[in-house]
C-alpha cells in the first residue's frame, strides 16, 4: 500500500511539472496583463529548476520610468504574481537588448529537447534544468540552458541560438567547444589537404603542428562530436521550431 501511494504521488508530481506553462505561455500571460506591446520590450526571461520546465517565470522589461530602466514581472501557472520597477541595473545596457521576436523560433520545451539530446551525445547526465533567453552580441536571441545534477551542482550548459536552432557554445561538454573552434578545425583541415595536393604551405604550417602535439587527435575528436552534436541539434531544430510570433498571433 505504501509503495503504490508513493508511485502514485510521484506520478502527480511528475504530470504537474510537465503542465507547467513554457516561456511562451508566460509572455502571452504578459501580453494580456500589460498590452500586447509589452512583449517587443522583453530583455530576458529566466526560469529555474525545470523538470523540465520551471514553476515560475521571471521576465525583465525594458521599461523607461524606472530608476534602471527594467521592470521585473513573475508568472507563475498563467498568473502574474509580481510586477515592480527594478533599482537593480541589467548587466550591461538595456538599449538595444530587447529580443526581437521575428527570430524568436525556439520555446522553452524546444530549448529543453535539443539541450538534452546534446547532453545525451556528451554523456552528460542531468536532474534539472536553468533556462535563461536574452541576446547575443549579433542581437540574436539565444537559450542558455544550465544542467544541474540532483544535488543541485552544475554539470554544463549549452547555448542554443533560437533564430537558427544551432548549439552556438558549450560549457562542461565537448572540452568547452564553440562553433569558432570548428571553423577553425575545418581550415586546419583545408590547409592540410592542399598541402597534400600541392606539398606547398604557407611556412607555418610544420610549426602550426610542432604546436599541436600529442592533444591534437584528442582535440579534432572532441570537435568531430560536437560538430556532430550540433548538426543533430539543427535537425531536431526542424521538428521543435516554434515561431513566437505566429504562437502569440494564435486566438
Amino acid at each position: 500500500m505504501g509503495k503504490w501511494w508513493i508511485a502514485l504521488v510521484f506520478f502527480a508530481t511528475s504530470a504537474f511539472a510537465q503542465d507547467r506553462g513554457t516561456a511562451y505561455d508566460a509572455l502571452r500571460t504578459v501580453s494580456s496583463q500589460l498590452g500586447r506591446g509589452a512583449v517587443s520590450h522583453v530583455i530576458s526571461i529566466t526560469g529555474v529548476n525545470g523538470d523540465p520546465q520551471p514553476e515560475t517565470w521571471r521576465i525583465v522589461l525594458e521599461d523607461s520610468r524606472a530608476t534602471a530602466g527594467v521592470q521585473e514581472v513573475e508568472v507563475t501557472n498563467g498568473r502574474m504574481i509580481s510586477a515592480r520597477t527594478s533599482t537593480r541595473a541589467v548587466v550591461g545596457s538595456a538599449q538595444n537588448a530587447t529580443i526581437k521576436t521575428s527570430r524568436l523560433n525556439l520555446d522553452s520545451s524546444g530549448a529543453f529537447q535539443v539541450a538534452s539530446h546534446t547532453a545525451d551525445k556528451s554523456n552528460a547526465h542531468f536532474a534539472t534544468v536553468n533556462y535563461t533567453l536574452r541576446t547575443d552580441e549579433r542581437g540574436d536571441p539565444v537559450w542558455i540552458v544550465a544542467l544541474l545534477n540532483a544535488s543541485g551542482r552544475p554539470v554544463g550548459t549549452i547555448h542554443i541560438n533560437c533564430n537558427r536552432g544551432n548549439v552556438v557554445r558549450t560549457e562542461g561538454m565537448f572540452a568547452g567547444a564553440t562553433m569558432e573552434d570548428v571553423e577553425v578545425e575545418r581550415t586546419e583541415q583545408h590547409t592540410e589537404r592542399r598541402i597534400e595536393r600541392t606539398g606547398q604551405g604557407d611556412g607555418d604550417e610544420e610549426d602550426a603542428d610542432d604546436n599541436r602535439g600529442p592533444l591534437s587527435g584528442p582535440r579534432a575528436r572532441v570537435r568531430e562530436a560536437f560538430l556532430r552534436a550540433q548538426d543533430e541539434a539543427r535537425g531536431m531544430f526542424d521538428r521543435v521550431r516554434r515561431s513566437f510570433d505566429d504562437f502569440i498571433n494564435r486566438r
